[in-house]
């Protein structure tokens, strides 16, 4: 009886990821504990499967997909009440977004049992940005614009990814500074990397609704940010946005 109940999910193990800190950056590796409990029964446990995840918007709604996943490939049998911990070692993939606006990203345990319900765990994460991004961030503050907004939508065109299906587009706007009433808003997308971060930028000229209507108002370039300086990310951008502005 008690093996039928745990078939479905009643008396079954449980699994707990613990993590040094819900705090990460994408490119980073944290060292965490995985924590089972057995149930009721005895059960054999196939695998341990992590899966970092998100949720993007569609035309259809938002869809949640996962940035990056592993498995602990080991066999391991649970006994009645047994409480076990195995290390594991997690990376956060640089496609990562950070935790901004209504941006949710988690890790979820799951343990591969046969016959049953499989446990599950779910970990939320705050993700901040890389070095860099932060100091583009730091860069557009100081050029005067606000951060309006931080989407993930949907790619399906491949148009800034090639290893994923949705990208994090960031929004400001100008709130004081030297392009105040010149520009309607920048938009960014931000591809981290270990040794640069290449940046997306469409900027947003000011102009009367035929423009609009036909988008000749929109200047759309691509730039490598290497520094993680602010001062010097200012001065790219500055005379990048005074390019296309």
């Amino acid at each position: 009886m008690k093996k039928v109940l745990a078939s479905i999910g009643i008396g079954n193990a449980t699994v707990d990821t613990v993590l040094p800190s819900e705090t990460v950056r994408p490119g980073e590796t944290i060292d965490a504990e995985v924590h089972i409990t057995g149930g009721k029964v005895e059960q054999d446990i196939g695998a341990i499967r992590f899966e970092i995840e998100t949720r993007y918007r569609t035309e259809d709604g938002y869809q949640e997909t996962d940035i990056g996943r592993f498995t602990l490939a080991e066999g391991l049998t649970i006994e009645p009440g047994q409480e076990e911990t195995r290390p594991v070692t997690i990376d956060i993939p640089y496609s990562t977004p950070i935790t901004r606006g209504q941006i949710d990203v988690w890790i979820e345990t799951e343990l591969d049992i046969d016959l049953a319900v499989d446990p599950e765990d779910k970990d939320y994460l705050d993700v901040r940005p890389t070095p860099r991004l932060q100091a583009v961030f730091d860069a557009m503050d100081d050029l005067g614009f606000s951060l309006r907004s931080a989407e993930c939508e949907a790619d399906p065109y491949g148009r800034y990814t090639t290893d994923q299906r949705f990208i994090q587009e960031f929004e400001f706007k100008p709130s004081s500074g030297p392009f105040r009433g010149a520009l309607d808003e920048i938009e960014l997308v931000a591809r981290p990397g270990p040794d640069e971060l290449t940046l997306f930028v469409e900027v947003d000229r000011r102009g009367g609704l035929l423009s609009e209507l036909a988008d000749v108002d929109e200047r759309k370039v691509q730039t490598t940010i290497q520094s993680a300086d602010p001062s010097t990310v200012r001065d790219t951008l500055e005379r990048l946005i005074e390019k296309h502005a």
